[in-house]
């Protein structure tokens, strides 16, 4: 069987926007929920970092009001 094609670094982008739904940052006094750490606006790993953020958003949303209730 083929194995699929994975780029590890986008992988990596991925992973990282996933672990950062959960983390914060300390920045003065208050805590701030950790931002893209990307700068350029169209490049795919800063894409992956959101699809792995916003992933991890949906999953928690979903164990939270129960299975399907995304829209």
């Amino acid at each position: 069987m083929k194995q699929p094609v994975v780029n590890e670094k986008l992988l990596k982008n991925f992973e990282d926007g996933y672990a950062a739904f959960s983390s914060v940052v300390l920045r003065g006094k208050f805590f701030h929920q950790a931002a893209n750490p990307i700068s350029k606006k169209n490049a795919t790993g800063r894409r992956e970092w959101q699809r792995g953020w916003n992933t991890a958003y949906f999953e928690n949303l979903e164990k939270l009001n129960g299975l399907g209730t995304r829209g």
